[in-house]
């Protein structure tokens, strides 16, 4: 297909584009086209939401080629149409007038593929994913008439967290003082850095509280990427900000016209495109620095809003990607809280490592690098009686320390984790705790992994309860797991990435003055801590204290997107077989797929939910969970982790997984993945017009090549515009050979 070359054929496209925000191009009350400049309006004064209706002077402006009107029929903004060889930026002084003539307070700038929108009364036009639709618009006039100064807005020295008041952190108010700063500069987006267990969640609710109050939100999306963080964040936000409406947004139930509005990122990636680019003021990323990377980034950065990123994990492990999408300079958060200061001042519980116990693996021990077959690793490290071994040791001198962690703590040993290797491991290790304890019968130790018949009870019932004592997980409770009694981590398991190392660790941290909480014990059989370098005299943060050896390098995939996200690669990508079941049975992927796609099948003429989804109707968050709970059963336990892992897709959800089964997922070209994920690309970027432009046309290569490369620049049809000297004058030969690699790692995956 050739690229439209024209005017008229960029303004197909431009319709297109309004039909998908909302706008009926048609419809003269929503939409006028060719509008003379000389036109009768309802034009806004300055200072007035309400204009008076007075005739334009006619002059030597011409058409305006869009003007996109109110519910009232008042201009909110006017496009400027671009045939797609032009850079649409190119076009503001020629649009500028028409906008101020006809009293349209927006513009959008663009030629079907590139879209600008300029709020020019206070900002540059900057890249967009999509039109806004008239609700948008709407509301950001209305923001606009209720904004004040954020300095306006008084930082409260207390606040109410279930019913107890609570002081605002010294910590906290910085990071609400250094996001009002960056704000009153006109920064976009921001980054904050806390860590585990400091209070993030609390933090910025109350900020989100300031923005409201302010007038410079209405809107918010709160984005995580586990379930156990979306429950924390709906149940914070429900609890500190009782007056502003909030819900969370699951893959199949229908979207509510909320204020606030948690959502995993996962789900968010299955429902981006029913949501303009201005649908939220602000967006909120826990954990943001697993997220920006390929497809995921093209959720993210669809809206175009406040966005603000939160991470537990220290500057040197961020990666280059978010410190740009957060527009940092120097590779430094706009805030940053270092671990030794929340240990210092109080904030977090130290802990320290169990000497003389068992180390299972021995000094410099690899399993084919970096990426192992989890299984293969447990059989060659464990057995029957290593496995009773680590249990015997660490329960031996759990019951015997836990009155010196926490003076308070009524029962013995106290709260414990334990991270296996595989649901195999997990199961065989919760058996041999609770042989240990009879007297408990067999509710001592529990698995917590995706497969048991309610997960979410379970948790609840570690957190509450006095029994279970010891959670024995895998994967599951690495991160966004939140437990304040927690006085024993048992690592059961390898780890060499210093991200995760530093999240399993973050399991204890959290004070609880309720029991008197004043440290918690590590049991590490595998080592970790000696590979890190991690003491509690000298804690590993990646930062200054501390420090580790990094494995040498390996060839292969390296999975680097999803082991940033939170999950096992080596389980989504390279091993052919999932887990599944308390006993962790192996099941081929392609059988548990067809298995799946069977009983969907199925039961999609007599199953009500799976009636409702196959019509096209969204289910009730009551009537998901229900579903939920009944695939998740013997013998298959079909549940979005496993499917996950079974289909390859990190980015999964239940609902897809169900309508993929049924047929009713048209996938999309890879043309059509490319062309959005460059776009969410350059959102997330700085880059200038013509930068943009020039990438556009590498894109393009790359969309009939497969890939580009240096050499390309230096044939036809590229070597005719004179690719390779523009690149290296935009760019320097380093920096368009590094964007290069960027375009053919994030770009053109599809």
């Amino acid at each position: 297909m050739t690229p439209p070359s024209s005017e008229a054929d960029a303004r197909i496209l431009i319709d297109d584009l309004l039909r998908a925000a909302g706008w009926a191009p048609a419809d003269k009350s929503q939409v006028r086209t060719e509008v003379p400049v000389s036109e009768t309006f309802q034009v806004r004064e300055a200072g007035s939401a309400v204009g008076a209706v007075r005739t334009v002077d006619p002059g030597a402006l011409g058409f305006a080629d869009y003007v996109l009107l109110d519910q009232r029929g008042r201009p909110l903004a006017v496009i400027e149409a671009k045939k797609q060889a032009i850079n649409p930026y190119t076009a503001k002084q020629q649009a500028l007038p028409y906008a101020k003539k006809v009293g349209a307070p927006f513009i959008f700038l663009t030629n079907g593929e590139l879209i600008y929108f300029w709020d020019y009364q206070n900002d540059d036009a900057r890249p967009v994913s999509s039109l806004y639709t008239r609700r948008d618009l709407e509301r950001l006039v209305h923001l606009r008439s209720e904004r004040k100064p954020l300095a306006e807005v008084e930082i409260p020295e207390t606040y109410v967290r279930t019913g107890e008041t609570r002081l605002l952190r010294p910590y906290q108010q910085e990071a609400m003082k250094a996001l009002d700063h960056a704000a009153e500069l006109g920064k976009r987006r921001f980054l904050i850095e806390l860590p585990t267990g400091c209070g993030k969640t609390d933090l910025i609710a109350l900020y989100l509280k300031r923005l409201i109050q302010a007038g410079h939100a209405e809107r918010i999306l709160f984005l995580v990427d586990r379930e156990q963080l979306a429950k924390q964040a709906i149940e914070a936000i429900q609890d500190l900000l009782p007056q502003y409406s909030s819900y969370w947004l699951k893959p199949g139930v229908a979207r509510q016209e909320k204020q606030i509005t948690v959502c995993l990122l996962q789900t968010m990636m299955g429902r981006v495109e029913e949501l303009s680019s201005g649908y939220f003021d602000v967006v909120v990323m826990d954990e943001c620095h697993r997220s920006i990377y390929g497809a995921w980034q093209t959720a993210l950065a669809h809206f175009d809003a406040l966005h603000i990123g939160l991470t537990a994990t220290p500057a040197m492990y961020i990666e280059r990607n978010t410190f740009q999408f957060y527009q940092c300079k120097d590779s430094t958060p706009d805030y940053s809280y270092p671990i030794q200061e929340a240990f210092k001042q109080g904030h977090l519980v130290p802990y320290k490592f169990a000497t003389g116990i068992t180390t299972l693996m021995s000094e410099g021990a690899e399993f084919e690098g970096a990426q192992y077959d989890p299984a293969e690793f447990e059989r060659k490290w464990t057995n029957e009686a290593s496995n009773k071994l680590m249990m015997q040791e660490f329960d031996k001198l759990a019951w015997a320390n836990y009155k010196e962690l926490a003076p308070g703590q009524k029962d013995g040993p106290g709260k414990s984790v334990v991270f296996a290797i595989t649901k195999h491991h997990a199961a065989r290790l919760a058996q041999y705790l609770n042989e240990l304890h009879p007297e408990y019968k067999g509710k001592y130790a529990e698995v917590i992994t995706s497969d048991i018949a309610d997960a979410d009870d379970a948790i609840r019932r570690f957190k509450q309860d006095k029994l279970p004592m010891v959670a024995v997980s895998v994967g599951m409770l690495d991160t966004g797991f939140d437990c304040r009694e927690v006085l024993h981590l048992v690592m059961c398991r390898r780890v060499r990435s210093p991200i995760l190392y530093q999240q399993m660790r973050g399991r204890g941290t959290r004070t609880a003055p309720h029991i008197g909480k004043e440290k918690f014990v590590i049991y590490d059989f595998f080592g970790n801590h000696e590979y890190f370098n991690d003491s509690d005299t000298d804690i590993f943060t990646g930062s200054g204290g501390g420090g580790y050896r990094k494995p040498q390098p390996h060839t292969g995939p390296t999975g680097r997107e999803l082991i940033e996200l939170g999950l096992d690669d080596e389980w989504l990508q390279a091993v052919s077989y999932i887990e599944v079941g308390p006993d962790g049975e192996r099941v081929d992927k392609r059988e548990y797929v067809t298995e799946w796609e069977k009983t969907v099948q199925q039961g999609a003429d007599n199953d009500p939910a799976l009636v409702k989804i196959k019509a096209g109707d969204a289910l009730t968050s009551e009537e998901e969970d229900a579903l939920a709970h009944r695939l998740n059963q013997p013998q298959r336990y079909f549940n979005e982790d496993n499917l996950r892992r079974a289909y390859r897709k990190p980015g999964g959800n239940l609902v897809d997984f169900i309508r993929e089964a049924l047929g009713l997922i048209k996938t999309k070209s890879r043309p059509e993945i490319i062309e959005e994920n460059f776009r969410a690309w350059l959102v997330s970027k700085n880059f200038s017009p013509e930068q943009a432009q020039y990438l556009s046309l590498l894109k393009n290569r790359g969309i009939s090549r497969g890939k580009v490369s240096i050499d390309d620049l230096f044939s036809p049809p590229l070597s005719l515009l004179n690719a390779a000297g523009l690149g290296i004058e935009m760019f320097g030969e380093t920096g368009l050979g590094n964007l290069i690699d960027e375009i053919n790692s994030t770009v053109l995956v599809a």
